[in-house]
C-alpha cells in the first residue's frame, strides 16, 4: 500500500495536532530568555547574510549575492551559524550575549535535521568552558520545566533532564563502547595516525572505504558505537575532542592532543556544542585551510575565509561559546518525535 498523502502544514488539522508542542515551544523561548537575562546577558542580532557561511568540511550553505546600485554583484552566504559575527562583538568589548538564531544548512533533512533551524548561541568572555557545562544542564533542566515534562524519552532512550550530567571524555567513551584507544592515533602536535585507527575500528566490525580518512573513520565510530550510548538515564556531557575534531576551540592546558570541546546529548540525541574558544588568528586561519581541502577534496568547491573574522580574533579576550539547538531540545522536553512538529512553518520540500 502506498503511504497515505498528508495534508499540508498549514491546514487546520495539521496545525492543531502540533500546536501543543509549538506552544511548549514558546513557553521555553521566554524561559530561555528570561534565565539569560537574570544572569546579565544581553540579546544580541547579528545577520544571517555573510561573506563565509563558516570553514567546515561537511556543513554545507546556501549561497545567494549582493547586487550593488550599478549592478556590481558580490557572493554571500547564509550563515551556518551566528558564531563569526558573535566573535566580532566580543573583540568590540561585548563580555556576555546570546542570540537565538536563524540558521541555514544544506544538505540536510530528516527527523533531526532542517534546512532552517534555530541556534541558541551564548558567549562568556573570561569564563572557562566549564561553566558552559554547568550553563547546558541549567538549560535542559530549565526546558523541562517549562515544558512541564518530569522526564524525556526519545527512540526507547530515557533521561532525567534534572539529573547531573555524567562528563565522559572522547577518549574514554571510545574505550568504553568501542574498545579503541583514541589517543594513541593522536600525536602531541595533533597530526592522527590514519592507519592506526583504521586497524582498531576493523577489530570492532566498523565498516572502513579505502580513501577514507583519520577523521572520517572517527566519526564512523562515534556514530556507530558512541552517540546510541549517550544520555541515557541522564544527559552526558562528551569533552575532550581530538584537536583536528575541534576546529574553533583550543587545546586544553593538560593534554595539547585534545580540545576544550564539549556536546551535550540526552537520549543519543546531540543538543549542544560548545568550545573553550580560539583566539590565535594564524592557528585558526590554518585550520580553516585545512578544512577547506577536505571540502575540495570530497565536494570539489570551498567557502572563503572571512578575513575580517581572522583580524577580530587577534583582539579577542579569552571566552568560553555554546550553541544549542533550539529545536532539538524544544523536540525531547514536548515529546515529539520530528523536527518539523515543533516548527511553525517548515520549508518547502523541493
Amino acid at each position: 500500500m502506498p503511504e497515505p498523502t498528508l495534508s499540508p502544514w498549514w491546514t487546520p488539522d495539521r496545525l492543531a495536532d502540533r500546536r501543543p508542542y509549538l506552544l511548549g515551544r514558546a513557553r521555553i523561548t521566554a524561559a530561555i530568555r528570561g534565565w539569560f537575562a537574570a544572569r546579565d546577558f544581553v540579546e544580541v542580532e547579528t545577520p544571517a547574510l555573510q561573506v563565509s557561511p563558516g570553514n567546515e568540511a561537511h556543513l554545507h550553505a546556501f549561497a545567494t549575492e549582493a547586487v550593488g546600485i550599478a549592478g556590481e554583484r558580490a557572493p554571500l552566504f547564509l550563515r551556518t551559524s551566528p558564531e563569526f559575527a558573535a566573535k566580532k562583538l566580543l573583540a568590540a568589548g561585548e563580555p556576555r550575549m546570546f542570540e537565538l538564531a536563524r540558521v541555514w544548512r544544506n544538505r540536510e533533512r530528516g527527523p533531526l535535521h532542517h534546512p532552517e533551524f534555530t541556534l541558541l548561541e551564548w558567549y562568556r568572555a573570561g569564563q572557562p568552558y566549564d561553566t558552559l557545562m554547568t550553563d547546558c544542564a541549567a538549560l535542559l533542566a530549565l526546558a523541562a520545566e517549562a515544558a512541564g515534562a518530569k522526564t524525556i524519552s526519545f527512540r526507547d532512550q530515557d533521561a532525567d533532564p534534572f539529573a547531573e550530567p555524567e562528563r565522559v571524555t572522547l577518549a574514554e567513551a571510545f574505550e568504553r563502547f568501542a574498545s579503541v584507544n583514541l589517543l594513541a592515533t593522536v600525536e602531541a602536535d595533533g597530526a592522527t595516525d590514519r592507519e592506526g585507527l583504521i586497524a582498531a575500528a576493523k577489530g570492532q566490525g566498523i565498516r572502513i572505504a579505502d580513501d577514507d580518512t583519520w577523521a572520517d573513520v572517527f566519526s564512523r565510530v562515534l556514530v556507530e558505537k558512541i552517540e546510541p550510548n549517550l544520555g541515557r538515564g541522564r544527559a552526558t556531557i562528551l569533552c575532550e575532542y581530538p584537536v583536528s575534531e575541534a576546529a574553533l576551540a583550543r587545546p586544553t592546558a593538560a593534554d595539547p592532543r585534545v580540545a576544550e570541546r564539549f556536546e551535550l546529548y540526552a537520549c543519543g540525541v546531540e543538543l549542544a556544542n560548545c568550545f573553550g574558544e580560539l583566539t590565535d588568528p594564524a592557528e585558526q586561519r590554518r585550520r580553516f585551510e585545512v578544512e577547506m581541502a577536505e571540502k575540495v577534496r570530497v565536494y570539489g568547491e570551498r567557502y572563503p575565509i572571512d578575513e575580517d573574522f581572522l583580524a577580530a580574533l587577534g583582539s579577542m579576550p579569552e571566552a568560553s561559546g555554546g550553541a544549542l539547538g533550539l529545536d532539538r531540545l524544544v523536540m525531547l522536553v514536548t515529546g515529539a518525535r520530528h523536527i518539523e512538529q515543533v516548527l511553525w512553518a517548515p520549508v518547502a520540500d523541493a
